[in-house]
């Protein structure tokens, strides 16, 4: 059984005022193309699919069309809801599209829909888990809400069944024994006291977990739960990472995992120097003057409409940052460390003192904590 992982697809997003949904069609035909050289079996989509959850209409006819392209090959598709989805409207006519193989789950507080695939003999069963919020399941944090959901489908301890494996497609904030996963700048590193974490013990039960969620491609912890990451950098914190699908294959011997690169129409990435250096034709010439750029002028005198002149080489520059003025504001990297450390309720405090001259007592603190507790971050 091979298939091949990804999500956090997040059609429609704008960044910098730029619409990607031209660089989203690209990449998603991309890997329906890797799809079908690898003969996969099945597609599976962790979440997020849309930025946001009313998407617009460009955007949902991107997703039609993916999933089109998919169902002619005779692939199967297996896809959830993650936090910045509608669940019901991800999941409209989702019994329909099941007999083109197509299979939508957008509400977890519900029977856990299952998917059995056979080849050679062998079944695999897929569980989809989308995103809920722990009071949904009258929970306190997501980590006793999966265990809560998982526990009432028997889907816990070891999963002692050789012949019968079982794939687990979930969209959480995912730690191990308390290592959080790394971050990119184009997701929320906002925790409240640990509610949104869930401990990867709680997939205990499963063969391999396909998660959504964090940008960044990872390995969490020492048992097959695997992030996929996103399909295209949606921040310059991430013009390092190289993108990629997970291309999966659950055999007798066991589970290989290997990722497969994807190359974007545009990449993003970051230059640095005084204008007159970058807008040199040898240096501009280097890489694709079309990709998205973040500009770091090293003059120290004053510029007129530098972004404008750097457009005429550059003509998709998303960003203009200024070194003389970013290190009068960056914060020393002893304290921006101290900041990133803290939890939400933390840095309230610290606001609350701020502006009222005095700590914060205990019934504010409280509900504070409440009101954090039942909102989504």
């Amino acid at each position: 059984m091979k298939f091949l992982h990804t999500g956090d697809l997040h059609i429609g997003k704008v960044l910098h005022e730029i619409s990607l949904l031209e660089d989203q069609k690209y990449i998603l035909n991309e890997i329906v193309n890797i799809a079908e050289a690898e003969k996969v079996d099945a597609v599976v989509v962790a979440g997020d699919v849309y930025d946001r959850s009313i998407p617009a209409v460009e955007a949902v006819s991107i997703l039609d069309e993916f999933l089109t392209r998919l169902s002619e090959k005779g692939i199967t598709v297996l896809l959830i809801s993650g936090n910045h989805d509608s669940g019901e409207r991800l999941a409209f006519m989702d019994t329909v599209l099941e007999k083109q193989h197509i299979f939508i789950a957008g509400d977890g507080t519900e029977s856990l829909r299952r998917i059995d695939m056979e080849k050679d003999g062998e079944v695999v069963t897929f569980v989809l888990l989308p995103f809920v919020k722990p009071a949904q399941v009258g929970a306190k944090n997501s980590d006793e809400a999966v265990r809560i959901i998982l526990e009432r489908e028997g889907l816990t301890g070891e999963n002692v069944e050789k012949h019968h494996r079982y794939v687990l497609v979930t969209h959480f904030f995912v730690t191990d024994g308390g290592k959080t996963p790394e971050l990119s700048d184009s997701e929320s590193p906002v925790h409240v006291g640990g509610i949104d974490n869930v401990e990867a013990s709680a997939f205990s039960f499963f063969d391999y977990v396909a998660l959504g969620h964090i940008h960044k491609p990872q390995k969490i912890g020492e048992r097959e739960v695997y992030y996929a990451g996103t399909p295209l950098k949606y921040s310059f914190s991430e013009a390092s990472q190289k993108k990629s699908v997970v291309l999966v294959e659950m055999g007798k011997e066991g589970t290989v995992v290997k990722r497969c690169p994807l190359t974007p129409l545009r990449d993003m990435r970051k230059i640095k120097g005084n204008l007159e250096e970058l807008m040199r034709p040898e240096i501009a010439s280097l890489e694709n003057t079309n990709d998205y750029i973040q500009a770091v002028l090293t003059d120290k005198e004053e510029l007129i409409d530098p972004i404008g002149t750097l457009r005429s080489v550059y003509p998709n520059i998303m960003q203009l940052l200024l070194e003389k003025n970013e290190l009068k504001e960056r914060p020393t990297g002893q304290r921006a460390a101290q900041i990133s450390q803290k939890s939400t309720l933390e840095l309230f405090e610290e606001f609350y003192e701020l502006l009222r001259g005095e700590k914060m007592d205990e019934e504010r603190r409280k509900e504070v904590q409440r009101a954090l507790e039942e909102s989504e971050v």
